[in-house]
């Protein structure tokens, strides 16, 4: 029996353009839901206002500049949190103090240069930055992206532990949830709204894609369990900067006490999914 290849086949491990699409388009329907209250009262202000027109009409100018006012206001926030440019880099460098080994430093650059072909990722800064927890980050910064790696994760992990992890935060750009994770970090919402918005399961969903990639799962899984097995209790990694800013981060329950096999981003759950590889 000859055998027939289907050229319509896809890895299921492969993002798709639907996929990404998809998270686009929740993170637009969440912002439009985000400033729907200052719509309506602005609607309820121009409807009181037209009505009082019929005996003063300049009332109808006012009920004009309000819904003016409130139209580029929306656009304006939506803007800024579609386009974050570089805020979150920039939040992250004043977080954190640059680590003073050069070698580290090296080390990431050498291993983003390789990854970057892999992934098709271009235009990454590499900084190494002091903490004693395991963790790391990649977000937007204008046109390219700002990879944030603690000292301690270079020092203690070895070579395909890194690469898992670089994986990782590298598929996050081919699912197409970093600007998810950043709009979450960056906008005034409580920690429930927050979850919803950068996406429930989108790390073991992008761990899939990495080890994909990568072909070595184990040595991602070797990254997450020694997140997982950590004493994360440093300044920044115990703040509610963190706990906002969570999502953008490779390890984004490092403050979490014990594990929630029932949560698909849970750090010993992605370990487990991996090994099982």
């Amino acid at each position: 029996m000859d055998i027939v290849l289907d050229p319509n086949w896809q890895s299921p491990y492969a993002p798709t353009s639907e996929e990404r699409e998809g998270h686009s388009s929740a993170l637009k329907h969440y912002l439009w839901v985000w400033r729907r209250p200052r719509l309506i009262v602005a609607g309820v202000v121009a409807l009181a206002l037209i009505a009082a027109a019929f005996a003063y009409w300049w009332f109808a100018l006012i009920a004009l500049v309000v819904l003016g006012v409130a139209a580029v206001d929306t656009q304006v926030s939506l803007s800024r949190a579609l386009n974050s440019e570089g805020a979150m880099a920039t939040r992250l460098l004043e977080h954190f103090s640059p680590a003073t080994n050069p070698a580290a430093r090296l080390r990431v650059s050498t291993l983003v240069e390789r990854l970057g072909a892999t992934f098709g990722v271009d235009g990454v800064s590499s900084f190494v930055i002091e903490d004693p927890v395991y963790n790391a980050a990649l977000v937007p910064n204008g046109n390219g992206l700002s990879l944030f790696v603690t000292d301690a994760m270079v020092r203690d992990c070895d070579l395909i532990e890194l690469e898992g992890v670089l994986g990782h935060l590298f598929a996050r750009t081919r699912v197409g949830v970093l600007e998810r994770q950043v709009a979450s970090a960056i906008l005034d919402l409580s920690d429930e709204r927050r979850q919803s918005l950068a996406g429930e399961g989108v790390l073991y969903r992008c761990d899939e894609v990495g080890a994909a990639q990568i072909r070595y799962p184990l040595g991602l899984a070797a990254a997450l369990r020694r997140c997982a097995s950590q004493d994360a209790s440093s300044a920044y990694f115990s703040s509610e900067k963190y706990r906002a800013e969570r999502a953008v981060w490779f390890d984004a329950h490092s403050d979490r006490a014990n594990n929630n096999l029932s949560d698909l981003d849970d750090t010993t759950l992605r370990a487990m999914a991996l090994e099982e590889w």
